[in-house]
């Protein structure tokens, strides 16, 4: 009898297993009581009237589906002016819309570095940055986190095309990168800037227009910004913020804009309005801001570790991955959803929980989120 192929996953299950890094889908209900700290919701406009009007009208207008890929059918109207609307309130000359973030990281990194080029990378850049570094032709250079000198010494002497790229703001524990260290250096070198700002967007900048906003940097001929529109704007998908002819470029060139299926138009016009809320509330992004520091100064006083947050994200420390799944399951238990990251998504291999500021957070929900984490603590966290 022939070897069972897939032998080798109950080895590996047991291993995770052993870990304490099992992972599992948990469903959550629409009428979910918790208290959500761990969701991207950074602007709470993920269940505003105003949004979710706007996404069932543009199901009814535009249909259920994009129909097909954004070079076939799946380009509307509706597209067109989020990319316009997105593409003037972040400060670029062009957006292009894609189906997700992680597909908008994927497209920009692989058009961007072709075989003759050199791509510097942050150590703890997110997942789809990396693997956008893998799947292009191009030289991949790890550098440590947050370290321009060490970008530009990966930079110096390339003969080729260069681009440095990083998180703007990084998903772990919520630290900003030196985008400006990191521009100097990149034009020293004739080399291109690539940013994630998915967590940037809504959350810094003038109004919430973002880390490159922030950093006087949107709409240098030399910076590409790549967005989400999932988490301040409550929507889905993503998006190429860029010079014109790098946008052109995408169209012509990017495999996850060419042979994907346009973004829903629902989506489209949830993000539309959402921004639309947003360009009208700024106060909004000042909120989230508030928030994430007063989440951090209730924790440290009580004599936890925790990041200080330089945008929404908000990380505590805890003793081991096992430990960390104890405190996240007797959170949830008491009424409060917080995230937990373990290895492997943590790049240095610390386990911790992942609170996340909402601009629609109540004063009292955030001292009843922190007396609950507080409480619940383990020992060693």
């Amino acid at each position: 009898m022939a070897e069972d192929p897939f032998g080798w996953l109950d080895a590996a299950r047991e291993q995770r297993a052993n870990a304490g890094l099992v992972r599992r889908l948990r469903p959550r209900a629409a009428d979910d009581t918790l208290l959500d700290l761990a969701g991207n919701d950074y602007l709470g406009l993920a269940r505003d009237p105003r949004v979710t009007t706007a996404a069932g009208d543009a199901a009814r207008r535009w249909g259920a589906g994009a129909t097909g890929s954004r070079l076939v059918t799946g380009s509307t109207g509706l597209h067109a002016e989020l990319e316009a609307e997105l593409a003037a309130f972040c400060g670029f000359e062009s957006a292009l819309v894609l189906s997700s973030g992680y597909a908008a990281n994927l497209a920009a990194v692989t058009a961007l570095a072709p075989r003759q080029a050199r791509v510097v990378s942050d150590a703890d850049n997110h997942a789809s940055l990396i693997d956008g570094c893998r799947l292009a032709r191009a030289e991949t250079v790890v550098v440590p986190h947050a370290d321009p000198g060490a970008t530009a010494k990966a930079l110096a002497g390339h003969p080729g095309p260069a681009l440095a790229v990083t998180d703007a703001v990084f998903s772990v524990d919520g630290d900003a990168a030196p985008l400006g260290e990191l521009h100097r250096v990149c034009r020293q070198a004739g080399a291109g800037l690539l940013v994630d700002d998915a967590h940037g967007l809504g959350v810094l900048g003038r109004g919430g227009r973002g880390a490159l906003d922030a950093a006087g940097l949107a709409g240098r001929e030399d910076v590409v910004a790549t967005v989400t529109l999932s988490k301040s704007l409550g929507s889905q998908g993503g998006a190429v913020l860029a010079p014109a002819r790098v946008g052109g470029h995408l169209v012509n060139t990017a495999r996850t804009f060419i042979f994907d299926t346009g973004l829903a138009p629902a989506a489209a016009g949830a993000a539309l309005a959402a921004l639309r809320v947003l360009r009208a509330e700024p106060e909004r992004a000042e909120r989230v801001r508030r928030t994430a520091l007063a989440l951090h100064r209730g924790l440290t006083s009580a004599g936890l570790s925790a990041a200080r947050p330089d945008a929404a994200v908000v990380s505590v420390r805890a003793p081991s991955p096992q430990a960390a799944l104890r405190w996240a399951a007797d959170c949830r238990a008491a009424g409060l959803a917080v995230g937990c990251f373990r290895p492997p998504s943590v790049p240095d291999g610390v386990s911790r929980l992942r609170l996340t500021a909402r601009a629609d957070l109540t004063d009292a929900q955030v001292t009843r989120a922190l007396r609950t984490i507080v409480s619940l603590a383990p020992q060693g966290a």
